[in-house]
């Protein structure tokens, strides 16, 4: 599928121009798989991470289908088109794709989400809209009080599915999914297919198309991964030290708590490197303006949770580091993919402590590959660092502390 291209599939002339404006020329195996079917008005099953290219894979056919029936207008209150996705990060990048890809087509989008007023959102809606992203709470406010009708909403979009299920969302989602009429046509996509997910699935969607998107090949053949064995007590000190070197120029910090995060946040700051915490104990305004000083380069480090950061597209990251590992192998490959993005490379670091052993074999047989081990810091601290005292407090031989890295790099596997 490497030569096919947008015309190939089907696409319309006015969203090719805005494909060639952005600089998107060849479309991505997911988006060369789905767009005809959705296009033919099939329900689709798609299994794929954020950075395999999945929002163009269903904003193009939806907005090329409802700019096709331009006399069916939304009424007051209502939309022809519904996207849920789990985020408020996501759904305004989902709200952002839909203005790229559809300049030229003079549809009306809008996105409503929690964390803020709700009176823009509802004069927005007023006037009707044709394609409408929501996170699920917020939307299912609005629908209680009479201000969305979803009953002319012909398509259905599940964004990250299985992170829906994660979040809680679930009960809200199938709420929605009752006000929706039951001719249209749906779409879900999850990174995962958890069995909560697959029931979803067998709920809402009629005789679906199932593509899937192997997270595998992009985490085996973009990122360079290497992990760390560390005690919990002397991770922050690690994380310090890696951070001296300027390689690390754009770095995305996981941790598996807001309240880590927060700590995490606070430590590399008052080491004098520009960090920005991101999380959903944060309002939506101050998530917005720590996405906006990091996608700068105003803010060097960003650390983040797995949910507050699922969604997140920023160009440059040099590196990700999973402070803790996580227990959903799954998220890790997530995480990895924010250093992966459009093709580029990038370079993933764990730390393990041993509690972490058992996510880290499950990470290792999910991605088929074992991590390069770095280096091994238990007792590692801050300050001037050893291989004397390395191979005293490990009793093996480890590559020297300050030196280790070239380029962002570890000079070689233990």
């Amino acid at each position: 599928m490497t030569d096919t291209s947008f015309a190939d599939l089907g696409v319309t002339e006015p969203l090719q121009r805005a494909l060639q404006a952005e600089n998107y020329t060849s479309p991505t195996p997911i988006q060369a798989q789905a767009i005809p079917h959705l296009l033919a008005g099939k329900d689709l099953l798609g299994v794929a991470q954020t950075g395999t290219g999945k929002t163009a894979a269903f904003t193009l056919p939806i907005l090329q289908q409802l700019a096709a029936n331009r006399g069916e207008r939304a009424g007051r209150g209502a939309a022809r088109a519904l996207i849920l996705a789990p985020t408020r990060e996501l759904a305004i990048q989902i709200g952002d794709a839909i203005r790229t890809y559809g300049r030229h087509l003079n549809l009306r989008h809008t996105v409503v989400v929690g964390g803020v007023g709700q009176q823009p959102q509802v004069r927005a809606l007023s006037r009707g809209v044709d394609i409408l992203v929501a996170t699920p709470g917020r939307l299912l406010d609005l629908v209680n009080q009479g201000h969305v009708r979803l009953k002319s909403a012909s398509i259905l979009v599940l964004d990250e599915a299985d992170r829906m299920l994660d979040m809680g969302f679930i009960r809200d989602v199938r709420k929605i999914i009752t006000a929706l009429p039951r001719d249209r046509q749906s779409l879900l996509f999850s990174a995962t297919m958890p069995a909560d997910v697959a029931r979803l699935a067998n709920e809402i969607l009629r005789d679906p198309i199932r593509i899937e998107v192997s997270p595998k090949t992009i985490t085996v053949d973009k990122v360079e991964q290497h992990v760390y064995f560390v005690d919990a007590v002397s991770k922050r000190a690690l994380l310090i030290d890696l951070l001296r070197d300027p390689a690390l120029a754009r770095v995305i910090v996981f941790t598996r708590t807001k309240h880590g995060a927060n700590k995490v946040s606070e430590h590399v700051g008052k080491a004098g490197i520009t960090t920005e915490a991101l999380h959903g104990n944060k309002s939506q305004g101050a998530r917005q303006q720590a996405l906006a000083r990091f996608r700068a380069g105003k803010a060097r480090v960003l650390v983040a949770t797995d949910i507050a950061a699922r969604g997140i597209d920023v160009d440059g990251i040099t590196h990700v580091i999973n402070f803790e590992l996580p227990n959903e192998p799954e998220s890790y490959v997530h995480r990895i993919g924010r250093t992966a993005r459009a093709g580029a490379a990038g370079i993933a670091l764990s730390f393990c402590d041993s509690s972490e052993r058992s996510h880290l074999r499950g990470i290792e047989r999910l991605t088929k590959r074992p991590l390069g081990v770095a280096g091994d810091r238990r007792t590692h601290k801050e300050g001037p660092h050893t291989p004397q005292a390395d191979r005293k407090a490990t009793g093996k031989k480890t590559p020297r502390n300050r030196r280790q890295f070239r380029n962002g790099r570890p000079r070689r596997a233990a």
